[in-house]
């Protein structure tokens, strides 16, 4: 079977661009390795951003239905101390540009907006290869296969689709994060509730943090992150929970409590998330028929803007696209050259702030950096 443009990857990368070419009356098919849209929880809350993640909405005609899934008061931080102090504190006082929603809603409402059919479920590519003149074949690993005329790799970290353009390999950064979720927290948890606040926590100190954020009613959601070899990560059983949960929270001994139950107290079993990243300025040369984008092209260290970077990358796409319909090497000339430009400048800045988060420094510089940006606001 042939389609004229294949989207591997349904993450919001991929589906926005499905949606903007959908938009404008170019049809495409996004094969999937999961297989259905509720096979796992989609993470947690994203703040959209007013000069990426919003203009992509936008050009996906899902502004109303986007605004209809902001949780009010999320945009809310506040750092503390180790012992708990409030070091910081910026309520939500409507003004923002970061509106907050949950991942997995947005995907929702992105695949709700697509013709059926357009996302097939539990396709896993296995393989890709050239067949010339721009064409390109894509095996699952169900057997099947399908050639296609455009191939776009919006399947994360690990691309099965990467290799047609660069060598490029994902490096482990040196930190990781270890997911946990507290539920009715007000009732259940209400020190770590009163802790974390109406929005967005964290509680830093050189190479280690808990990051927390309020998502629908009174759910927790917290990244503690380590800056740990991947040996030391290994030596720990995150088949067995407790023990799991006991190894990580050794490594914050002497913080408050509030604050360290967010690990210890865990109500789902704590999930390694081991960082990588590619190079900063990754990039390639012009390669016919296939491109990539969001962190199949430039995987960074979070930051905030990757899943904003990622539906950007997509309605950029289905616009050039569109733009030059009868010169896909054109759209696609021009839609890596300014993807390529943006994503260096937002991976200088994530590596910025990463050390901001877990530097020498910290929290002190990120607290300072908060207050600038209040002040010059």
């Amino acid at each position: 079977m042939r389609t004229p443009v294949t989207i591997i990857g349904a993450g919001l990368g991929g589906l926005t661009l499905a949606r903007v070419l959908h938009v404008h009356g170019i049809p495409a098919t996004v094969y999937e390795a999961e297989v259905s849209a509720t096979a796992r929880t989609q993470g947690g809350m994203l703040d959209i951003h007013e000069h990426n993640g919003q203009p992509a909405l936008e050009a996906a005609g899902l502004t109303e239905e986007f605004r209809a899934l902001v949780l009010e008061g999320r945009e809310a931080t506040r750092a503390l101390a180790p012992d708990g102090a409030v070091l910081l504190e910026e309520p939500d006082d409507g003004t923002g540009g970061r509106p907050e929603v949950l991942r997995g809603e947005l995907r929702r409402v992105l695949l709700d907006s697509l013709p059926a059919g357009t996302v097939r479920w539990g396709r896993k590519a296995g393989g890709v290869r050239a067949l010339g003149d721009g064409r390109h074949e894509v095996t699952f690993a169900d057997g099947g296969s399908v050639t296609t005329n455009l191939l776009v790799g919006a399947d994360g970290a690990w691309s099965r689709v990467r290799p047609l353009l660069s060598d490029a390999v994902p490096e482990y950064v040196g930190t990781s994060f270890v997911e946990t979720y507290l539920f009715d927290a007000e009732t259940r948890h209400p020190a770590t509730a009163k802790a974390v606040g109406g929005g967005a926590m964290f509680a830093l100190a050189p190479g280690k943090g808990i990051q927390a954020h309020r998502e629908s009613g009174g759910t927790l959601h917290t990244y503690v992150a380590l800056r740990r070899t991947q040996d030391w990560f290994a030596g720990i059983d995150f088949n067995d929970a407790g023990a799991a949960a006991a190894g990580i929270a050794a490594e914050f001994d002497g913080w408050a409590p509030e604050l360290t139950a967010l690990i210890t107290d865990g109500e789902t079993a704590p999930v390694l998330r081991l960082l990588h990243t590619l190079p900063v300025g990754h990039r390639w040369d012009r390669v016919p028929g296939v491109t990539l984008l969001g962190d199949a092209a430039h995987l960074m260290v979070p930051n905030g803007e990757g899943a904003n970077l990622a539906m950007y990358d997509g309605a950029e796409l289905g616009k050039a696209l569109a733009a030059h319909p009868d010169d896909t090497e054109a759209a696609l000339t021009a839609f890596e050259r300014a993807m390529f430009s943006r994503s260096a400048e937002e991976a200088v800045e994530a590596v910025r702030l990463h050390e901001l988060m877990f530097g020498d420094d910290s929290p002190h510089g990120l607290i300072d950096m908060f207050t600038g940006a209040k002040q010059s606001a």
